[in-house]
């Protein structure tokens, strides 16, 4: 990788004391003050840390914006190659973030105490989705008290009762896929989280008002994806865009809806048994005895159904397992294969890695970001206060010297080295780790082995697939394309055409 700018490796200079030097050319237009770069004496570290910020493209922001609102990937992957691991973005309505490829600084910002962070303004981007009553754009402490309070229907066993409801809905969406002709698998992957996510939020009791609210969140999603909606987020800004008259009619009716099956649980505890999320964050209460809020409720429940990421990394599991003939043939063998009680797949360990290689290659979310409420060294560099870091899921992630050949679809990485708590990172790390990633990952999993054990999948196109922004995570840009036909009788066989005529192909 390229020698970021302060790197150790620079025999410049003397072995301590300050230097004077005229600033990086990448520096902004115009600058033309002295850049004082402070050595610590050599005994105590190699590092050099500059005061500033470090370098970037000199787009303005307004350009940058696009590019990180179309395509963030290529976009972060051409800025290290010109200026190193640590590098400085900004982007239009969202400030300037500092972005951390070395994972040593990502696991200082992840075990760093949680007072030196603030996050909602960092993560005001997702506001109009998510809402600023999130968990996820919560400032410390309410953020630890939210947590605590969402925690217990994420919980290990509690997460793996949930491993049969998500078989059977796999199986059930099974029977509307075609046979024997090319079909996306990303709608059909949105399905079954959608499905899943559903039946863990509201219980399994199937109402008009749940179909309704289905129908809501597909057409809230649809609208989300469209590209030109990630354009006027970039150009317009997150509080402009969550006025948008045409997103105000999308989500208006979704958390109407959300909240009215809330109110109805309030009103009448008997209508579920109360072991689904929305009963049970409406009756958690926080120490001092107080509930949550409608807002707060609206916005926990809103991040819990625009499930994204977890149906795009299925999306992606599908398309790169289908073009590796070895792996399909090598999970194939394991999940058929009887383990203890005779079950066949139980035990899942090569499942595991590539559930882990497919969160490494394709992770649903290229950063995470913190809002630094007081310096840090990180990457050479002293970090105002103010300034927005970035631990970079999608940097680390393809570093060769953690995974050689980085771009290579290859799961058995995960059985020869575990992954690292700081080098595999597609749920974030620290106190603010993804609640729901144990339940993420017990979906790919289930739904990956329940499609493998009853359906041959092959790619309809032998080329790779690219990767394309959606509103909350990245899809192969033609939607996965496969061919499917059944291992077992009716597994598959069945159209659904867009117009839900049933075609039975000859």
């Amino acid at each position: 990788m390229p020698t970021p700018p302060g790197d150790p490796s620079d025999k410049s200079e003397g072995s301590h004391g300050v230097v004077l030097s005229e600033p990086p050319a990448e520096e902004s237009a115009g600058s033309h003050e002295l850049v004082a770069r402070v050595r610590v004496p050599y005994l105590l570290t190699r590092r050099i840390f500059s005061k500033g910020l470090p370098p970037g493209p000199r787009m303005p922001s307004a350009l940058q914006a696009v590019a990180w609102a179309r395509r963030p990937l290529p976009f972060l992957e051409r800025s290290q190659k010109h200026y190193g691991d640590t590098f400085t973005i900004r982007v239009r309505h969202a400030g300037t973030w500092v972005i951390l490829g070395d994972p040593e600084d990502v696991k200082r910002v992840f075990t760093a105490d949680h007072t030196v962070f603030g996050v909602g303004v960092a993560n005001s981007i997702l506001g109009p989705l998510l809402g600023p009553r999130s968990v996820m754009l919560l400032e410390e402490p309410e953020h630890v008290k939210r947590r605590k309070l969402m925690l217990p229907p994420f919980h290990g066993e509690r997460v793996k009762g949930y491993s049969e409801t998500m078989a059977q809905i796999t199986r059930r969406e099974l029977q509307n896929w075609p046979a024997g002709v090319p079909f996306e698998l990303w709608p059909r992957m949105q399905e079954i989280t959608l499905q899943s996510i559903m039946r863990v939020v509201f219980g399994p009791v199937e109402t008009d008002r749940l179909q309704r609210l289905r129908h809501l969140l597909r057409r809230l999603t649809n609208w989300m994806n469209d590209p030109r909606r990630l354009n006027l987020l970039a150009a317009a800004g997150p509080s402009r865009f969550a006025g948008n008259s045409d997103y105000r009619a999308m989500m208006g009716p979704v958390e109407d809806a959300v909240l009215e099956e809330v109110r109805r649980r309030q009103q009448q505890p008997d209508c579920t048994d109360g072991s689904d999320i929305a009963a049970m964050l409406g009756e958690a209460r926080y120490e001092d005895g107080s509930p949550m809020t409608e807002q707060d409720l609206r916005d926990e429940l809103v991040t819990l159904l625009t499930d994204g990421p977890t149906s795009s990394l299925l999306s992606w599991a599908f398309e790169r397992i289908v073009r590796h003939p070895d792996t399909l043939a090598r999970l194939r063998a394991e999940v058929d294969a009887p383990h203890d009680g005779g079950q066949a797949g139980t035990d899942g360990v090569y499942l595991d890695a590539v559930v882990k290689e497919t969160t490494r290659l394709c992770p649903a979310a290229p950063i995470v970001v913190r809002k630094l409420l007081e310096p840090m060294e990180l990457g050479g560099y002293t970090i105002p206060a103010g300034t927005t870091i970035a631990p970079c899921v999608h940097l680390v992630h393809r570093r060769e010297d953690i995974y050689p050949e980085p771009l290579r679809f290859r799961p058995e990485r995960f059985l020869e080295r575990p992954a690292g708590t700081y080098t595999w990172i597609p749920f974030g790390g620290g106190v603010r780790r993804c609640l729901a990633a144990s339940y993420a990952q017990l979906l790919m999993k289930q739904v990956i082995r329940t499609v493998i054990s009853e359906v041959d999948l092959r790619a309809a196109d032998p080329r790779s697939e690219r990767a394309r922004k959606s509103a909350i995570a990245f899809v192969p840009h033609r939607h996965a394309i496969v061919i499917a036909t059944p291992r077992i009788p009716h597994a598959v066989g069945t159209r659904v055409d867009a117009d839900r005529e049933v075609v039975t192909p000859t």
